[in-house]
């Protein structure tokens, strides 16, 4: 697996939602002043944007023309730019199920990795699986097997870390029980939270990991004697 870039096609499967682009050809809302044309984002766009999380202004680096869902954006973060080309590859592109997607992302494995697992996450469906495969095949230059390995790996990848964070707090929570009986109760309640992150992680969905693993944390460091938080909690406490 590369260190720095991963390539993955993807099926779209719904060519909403409709937007605009200005003269600079950065994306906008449908109606937004100083539009100059429109274009079909489609499902699997939408879900990469998405697994960004917070991102600058997506632009169009090859806009549409007569077939609003053939263009070409570019997004990024501090941390991952991400390309987005969308053309037909069946049909010659008069369904909404004749196009893919080729996703390049640029930055740190494991932040690929988590945008692999959200866009999969969103989606609901296995990406990289197409109406037409060998017609796929031909217009990606690759195998139905490298594609699965493609996608698959990066989510295998984001799941394991995910899950060594959770070993790691959970660690901090067995090493802390019957220490202080008045942490107790924190202790309780960063187990839930694990128990959440666990559940999410089944689920593939990696921001309510996040959220899971960020309550147990927190929970961890109020727990802990050792800490300001955990100081102030037992103050608080009447301990």
């Amino acid at each position: 697996m590369d260190p720095q870039r991963s390539v993955l096609y993807a099926q779209v499967v719904n060519a909403e939602p409709r937007m605009s682009f200005d003269e600079d050809g950065v994306m906008q809302q449908v109606g937004a002043r100083g539009s100059v044309g429109k274009v079909y984002l489609g499902d699997i766009a939408r879900a990469a944007l998405r697994s960004l999380g917070t991102h600058d202004p997506p632009k169009f680096s090859r806009e549409p023309g007569f077939d609003e869902q053939t263009w070409e954006l570019v997004c990024s973060t501090d941390e991952i730019s991400m390309r987005i080309s969308s053309r037909h590859y069946w049909g010659f592109g008069l369904f909404s199920r004749c196009f893919l997607n080729e996703i390049v992302m640029e930055g740190a494995l494991q932040t690929r990795a988590r945008c692999a697992m959200d866009i999969v996450a969103s989606l609901g469906r296995n990406p990289w699986e197409p109406v037409r495969v060998k017609a796929f095949e031909r217009a990606t230059a690759g195998t139905m097997s490298s594609h699965t390995s493609s996608w698959e790996g990066l989510v295998s990848v984001a799941r394991e870390s995910m899950s060594d964070d959770i070993g790691r707090l959970q660690d901090s929570v067995n090493g802390m029980r019957g220490v202080d009986e008045s942490s107790d109760t924190l202790l309780d309640s960063a187990e839930e939270a694990l128990d959440r992150a666990r559940e999410a992680l089944a689920d593939k969905n990696a921001p309510a990991v996040d959220r899971a693993l960020s309550r147990a944390s927190s929970a961890i460091v109020r727990a802990d004697a050792n800490t300001d938080a955990g100081s102030i909690e037992r103050e608080l406490l009447g301990d």
